[in-house]
């Protein structure tokens, strides 16, 4: 046997080994993948400034990429409003509103009518840049911090504020931090974290 007829010999097994031809799998339709669910997440405790969590979960998000706007609704005294909101990370908003120094039911008391004024119109502002990022949807992230105690000081609408988050995306977390959440608002909550005091603060 020639080298030719035994090239061919072993081309012939080799075809007969492979056996029949695979049929062609049908065409199907591409994977759809889920679409990420946000939540809204309320944080509450009955005393203030207790949330450092969130913001450090904030702030993780922000570096890994996500799109976070922070808004401190009653702290103030560093000069910023929308057009001072401060950005890290890439992706991180850090906004107040421009008071000059943090609002309390304490402090606000002593105010002149100029001064509640003008602090009232600076938080109104911030919670109109707060609800037109959110209507936009061009976050993944949104945290509102004190929003229920400025609710509650009568700087927010509660019923515009529940209109709101009723229209909230649904891919954005929406995270509320603080003290005197509306019951409405923890009623409409995903998840609830609350603080307690065991011993005397």
């Amino acid at each position: 046997m020639n080298a030719g007829s035994s090239i061919n010999a072993q081309r012939e097994d080799l075809s007969l080994a492979k056996g029949p031809s695979l049929r062609a799998l049908p065409d199907r339709k591409p994977l759809q993948l889920v679409k990420t669910q946000g939540q809204l997440q309320i944080h509450t405790s009955p005393f203030r400034g207790s949330f450092s969590i969130v913001l450090s979960e904030a702030l993780r998000s922000a570096g890994l990429g996500s799109n976070v706007l922070i808004s401190q609704f009653l702290r103030g005294g560093v000069n910023q409003g929308p057009k001072g909101i401060v950005r890290l990370c890439g992706g991180l908003e850090w906004a107040r509103p421009n008071v000059p120094c943090c609002v309390s039911a304490e402090n606000q008391n002593s105010w002149s009518q100029e001064i509640h004024a003008t602090t009232s119109n600076a938080i109104k502002e911030m919670w109109e840049l707060c609800k037109k990022r959110l209507l936009t949807n061009d976050l993944d992230q949104l945290v509102l911090d004190e929003a229920g105690l400025a609710i509650k000081l009568g700087y927010i609408n509660n019923k515009d504020f529940i209109r709101t988050l009723d229209l909230r995306p649904k891919g954005m977390d929406v995270i509320l931090t603080g003290p005197s959440i509306p019951n409405k608002v923890m009623q409409m909550a995903d998840q609830v974290t609350e603080l307690r005091c065991l011993h005397s603060c």
